[in-house]
């Protein structure tokens, strides 16, 4: 009970931004704003903060750098698994396969504070500055046939990339931050939780996809039962201590990216299905969510 407490703080402020677009009128572009603010500013200040201020070894990052890489794989191989099953349409398939490995991170950070505080909402940090550039490089790559694209510009262009790596060069070289830089990167930090999670709620939509039920079906199947089964499978190998893998389960279990509907609009994919496959993930997270938390707090205990 006291884990799906947890989740329903973030589902209300999620239902929240759709009431805001589609009840109280506010407009798509202030959202288009809003959501640009969080992700080129806001966000890359909390990642620096998390990660420059919270003891990190060189050896559990290293064993997080693994278990990203592998997550991110064992996400994209099952992902295309749907071609020679279900033969889906191609160009939906390379556009919703994202969805099977990629991740909200403004309910991962809001939850990991919630469940562990500062030491969780790092090891999330860690997580989430190492995943991006791999599921990047596995999206872009994949839509890269609609639409040229240059994968590495797009990588290292990456705020959440540059901000990982700002971070943990502060954390492993002892420079660390003035104070009040710090409580400034902390102040916008804090902001960007509610700000992203209004967001997504503005994102949601259920009304493209019909034509792909099944891939859609069987990319939710893999990004919410699973990916965290990977992960506990993960964590055992490379024996991540209690909390990292209680973090990690959460990260794997976490609802698709609304970036990948960005992603896909912008390089010629189908956006209207993968925006369904992120809605439709977002509110089952609602029930899934709290399962998985309660699986890994058992089996990391």
């Amino acid at each position: 009970m006291h884990i799906a407490l947890l989740v329903i703080p973030d589902c209300l402020i999620v239902a929240l931004g759709w009431v805001l677009l589609h009840k109280l009128k506010f407009s798509r572009e202030f959202f288009s704003n809003t959501e640009r603010l969080v992700y080129y500013i806001l966000f890359p200040a909390l990642l620096v903060q998390s990660i420059a201020f919270t003891p990190i070894s060189a050896s559990s990052a290293g064993r997080l750098l693994v278990v990203s890489i592998l997550l991110a794989l064992a996400g994209y191989l099952a992902a295309w698994l749907a071609r020679p099953l279900l033969k889906p349409r191609a160009i939906a398939l390379a556009s919703l396969a994202q969805c099977a490995y990629r991740f909200n991170t403004y309910i991962g950070f809001s939850l990991a504070a919630a469940l562990a505080g500062s030491e969780g909402q790092a090891i999330m940090a860690v997580l989430v500055g190492f995943s991006v550039p791999i599921v990047n490089i596995l999206a872009v790559k994949s839509l890269a046939r609609f639409q040229g694209s240059n994968v590495w510009l797009e990588v290292l262009k990456n705020p959440l990339v540059l901000a990982t790596l700002v971070g943990l060069i502060l954390n492993f070289s002892g420079i660390g931050l003035a104070d009040t830089v710090n409580v400034t990167l902390s102040k916008m930090g804090n902001s960007a939780i509610p700000l992203g999670l209004l967001c997504v709620g503005a994102s949601l939509s259920l009304e493209g996809g019909s034509q792909d039920r099944a891939v859609i079906s069987w990319i939710l199947g893999i990004r919410l039962m699973m990916m965290p089964v990977f992960a506990l499978i993960f964590a055992f190998l490379l024996a991540l201590s209690p909390l990292e893998t209680h973090i990690l389960v959460l990260f794997a279990a976490l609802p698709p990216a609304s970036a990948a509907y960005i992603l896909a609009a912008r390089m010629g994919g189908d956006g209207r299905c993968v925006a369904t496959a992120i809605s439709v993930g977002t509110i089952l997270a609602v029930f899934t969510l709290p399962l998985w938390l309660f699986i890994g707090e058992k089996l990391a205990n």
